[in-house]
């Protein structure tokens, strides 16, 4: 099992990245690729799914987002195909908070989690995860969500396009930069 790799961003893609270490090219799929940038160096925490058929390394650019990841698939229904939009989308304090409040609305926003998996999140979580994260982080996704949804943007592409939105940038940013993807 993997804890962490250092290496060289070769390659990044719309859900995965290319790491060089040591001559070897390892593809990581990551909550959102584009928080890293070609060329540079970085530490990213791994997690190693092993199936009968394929060898997957899943990737985070903070031990908190990998932390989160383990207990989101620890959910029954939820696995970690599920699990990387959740963390792309969200913050881990919005994520958390909205489990240990039973914010089902919220966690109904996260592609492919319907009320049935979002309750079920909420049985197996609450109380276990910590609030780490910011609330102001939790409405800026929430209001550049509801940007888009009231410029007449349909749900689906909504929520494609929020999990590659660089969650650094103020809120008016955040906006301008989903209108400039959803445009492509």
């Amino acid at each position: 099992m993997y804890s962490y790799i250092i290496g060289k961003v070769i390659d990044v893609d719309s859900s995965s990245i290319t790491l060089e270490c040591f001559g070897i090219g390892y593809l990581i799929y990551t909550p959102n690729p584009y928080a890293f940038k070609e060329g540079e160096e970085v530490k990213v925490y791994l997690y190693q799914q092993i199936k009968e058929d394929e060898h997957l390394l899943y990737g985070f650019k903070t031990i908190n987002e990998k932390q989160l990841f383990l207990k989101l698939i620890e959910v029954k229904g939820l696995g970690p195909k599920m699990a990387l939009p959740i963390i792309a989308m969200g913050s881990i304090g919005g994520i958390a908070d909205a489990i240990n409040r039973e914010n089902i609305l919220y966690l109904k926003k996260f592609p492919k989690i319907g009320d049935k998996l979002a309750r079920q999140m909420i049985l197996d979580l609450k109380g276990k995860l910590e609030v780490s994260g910011s609330v102001e982080e939790v409405s800026a996704t929430d209001e550049v969500f509801d940007a888009l949804i009231a410029l007449g943007y349909k749900d689906k592409d909504v929520k494609g396009v929020i999990a590659r939105v660089n969650k650094e940038l103020s809120v008016e940013e955040q906006i301008k930069e989903a209108l400039r993807l959803m445009i492509k």
